[in-house]
């Protein structure tokens, strides 16, 4: 047996370009097209306006102009501009930048000094000058390979950073960026960051009330109170209770959106229960005083702790200097300008406590159902099959949620048998639907609990008690492109915007986009997901071709499928808009005979040979998923 050999030859240095190259997931996660908010060309846009909130941060620059058009991304800050003699230095020099100076960045949005290398890194093109008091240094450079020095010269233009950069295709295959995602994260700069002025293509995101304006914005109908707004050193708080199910959380550190929370958001769910509990002196269950609850909440930290360099989710256990803890920090906050707000406002105490009586007496009705269901369930499962779980979960129901686990829906044995057979059994799970799913608009959360179809897709999610017990990633809507499908998928999108709108909100949930047709000749065969895509295919493989035209999912072989659902999968992401009720949408499209749902209809028939050849799915909003 021949030895492996192990000498000096086996050792190789890699500079800092290829580093980042060889391994992008180390610096912005994964790497994805654009159809998940936490994809790498969102954290390369990210990295670059943070150096522009920093510089916001430190009281220089008000506003920031950002163009993303066609891939290209061009952002200019208006602060003080990066020192000129370093400009190639810091986006091409780990290790260097200006953050490492505590004095100049105290808590700033980035620490690792990293952000722009990688960016840099990972760009096909990347362009980057600076501005100070009449003079300007400009630089270029090609996937982190300088190509162009060009002196200092003198300028008229305004102090300030520009930074221009096109993602390498090489890296993001097919990506595009999904405007609904930009425009949440400058909402968020703007929230965080009052007196900040953001415009992108054309469109103004500003706050005058911080957290106050995020709430407002993004709430599901009107609050059962007016916001509690309360501010304090380095800590910010914005909550009141909705009309939906479950806890809803925006939390921040130092601007970071912190998407999967953190121990922030941890020390905030416990410390606002312990101090509600404490202002009534009744012993609510926390779970009761928490539903349906909207919440923000910011803290700035000096050197905050990251789970990963995307930052998602905060680690740090103190706030520096002084080393009090998170949790301490936060409820001895809440329980001084919370327990004053409460004794001010006795009107919104009184609100307050009402509601989680109901809470509580909603949850005592559910209980008995609550156990039949689970019994029933694990039968469901058990006997039926009717979940073909991944390897990640077989033998752990608590297992944290990974990051590459999917679990799709599908209708029918067939469906589910083809995505069954051509799935990754270590990440990709399958849920078979039976039939159509209950219309529940407008139903309560009993049916839940008493339907199968809707009992055994929650178990499947683990989502009884908590979201933070969601066992998959991306919930992928899998049906035929057919009225029937359509239909399907709007009966499931109403389900979870019904009773778990958070799954919506937090990105989780995907429609799987599969070919409407293969064409192919003896040498080629080219999938097609739309007419024009029929149409580019012919062009190019003859008039000849023998083309096919896939009228369910069931009829695509598991070896085909294998390509719709590995590294080419095509996910298109239901988004909510900030414009978007659930309710009024819900109720316009599954409300019984909708006058405004029988205009639309009426005025827009279509002959259906005119559409039958090409069914796009869309789904920037639910109206469009629709």
């Amino acid at each position: 047996m021949a030895e492996n050999q192990y000498t000096e030859d086996n050792i190789r240095s890699l500079d800092w370009k290829e580093h980042i190259r060889l391994r992008p997931g180390m610096y912005i996660g994964k790497l994805g097209d654009g159809s998940s908010a936490d994809d790498g060309i969102y954290i390369l846009v990210k990295e670059v306006v943070d150096n522009c909130i920093d510089e916001f941060v430190m009281g220089n620059g008000k506003r920031i102009d950002i163009k993303i058009k066609d891939g290209k991304v061009i952002v200019r800050d208006y602060g003080r501009g990066i020192p000129l003699g370093k400009v190639v230095d810091v986006v091409s020099k780990i290790n260097t930048g200006g953050k490492y100076d505590s004095k100049a960045f105290k808590k700033s949005v980035g620490l690792n000094g990293v952000g722009s290398k990688a960016v840099n890194a990972l760009s096909s093109h990347f362009m980057i000058y600076s501005v100070r008091d009449g003079e300007k240094k400009e630089a270029s450079f090609v996937r982190g390979e300088l190509i162009e020095d060009k002196p200092i010269e003198k300028t008229d233009e305004q102090n300030g950073t520009y930074a221009e950069f096109y993602p390498d295709e090489d890296v993001f295959k097919k990506f595009a960026f999904k405007t609904p995602y930009l425009a949440k994260m400058m909402w968020n700069y703007c929230y965080l960051n009052r007196g900040l002025t953001i415009k992108m293509n054309g469109e103004k995101f500003f706050s005058k009330n911080g957290l106050k304006d995020l709430l407002e914005n993004n709430m599901d109908g009107d609050p059962l109170y007016p916001i509690i707004h309360l501010e304090g050193e380095d800590i910010e708080v914005a909550f009141t209770h909705g009309k939906t199910y479950g806890e809803d959380y925006y939390s921040f550190v130092n601007g970071q959106h912190t998407t999967q929370g953190g121990t922030h958001q941890s020390a905030f769910r416990e410390s606002i229960a312990k101090v509600i509990k404490d202002f009534y002196g009744k012993n609510y269950e926390a779970s009761d005083i928490r539903q349906s609850i909207v919440a923000s909440i910011a803290v700035k930290v000096m050197e905050p702790i990251f789970e990963s360099q995307t930052k998602t989710k905060l680690g740090s256990l103190e706030i520096e200097p002084d080393g009090k803890s998170m949790r301490a920090f936060i409820n001895d906050f809440l329980k001084e300008k919370l327990d004053n707000y409460l004794h001010r406002n006795p009107d919104v105490a009184e609100i307050i406590e009402r509601k989680i009586k109901q809470s509580e007496k909603e949850r005592k009705e559910l209980s008995g159902i609550r156990k039949i269901a689970r019994d029933r369930a694990k039968k469901a499962n058990l006997h039926n099959k009717k979940l073909r779980d991944c390897r990640v979960h077989y033998t752990d129901l608590k297992n944290p949620l990974h990051e590459d686990t999917t679990l799709f829906i599908t209708e029918g044995d067939s469906a589910s048998g083809s995505i069954t057979k051509s799935r990754d059994v270590k990440t990709q799970a399958v849920f078979s639907l039976k039939g159509k799913p209950l219309n529940c608009y407008g139903l309560t959360k009993k049916v839940v609990y008493e339907n199968e179809e809707f009992n055994l897709i929650q178990a499947a999610l683990n989502i009884e008690l908590d979201m933070d017990d969601l066992r998959y990633n991306k919930i992928v809507i899998a049906t035929d492109a057919d009225v029937d499908g359509m239909h399907i998928r709007l009966l499931l999108l109403t389900f979870f915007l019904q009773f778990f709108p958070d799954l919506i909100k937090r990105n989780h949930v995907y429609v799987l986009e599969t070919p409407l047709f293969r064409v192919r000749n003896k040498k080629k065969t080219i999938y097609c997901y739309s007419e024009q895509e029929r149409r580019d295919a012919l062009s190019e493989l003859g008039k000849n071709a023998e083309i096919t035209r896939f009228k369910g999912l069931g009829e695509i072989s598991p070896d085909e499928f294998a390509h719709f659902i590995g590294e080419d999968i095509r996910l298109e992401p239901v988004i909510l808009s900030a414009e978007s009720s659930i309710d009024e949408i819900l109720s316009y499209y599954m409300g019984k005979n909708t006058p405004a749902r029988q205009e639309f209809i009426i005025d827009n028939l279509r002959v259906e040979e005119e559409v039958s050849e090409d069914v796009e799915v869309k789904t920037d909003n639910l109206e469009k998923a629709s």
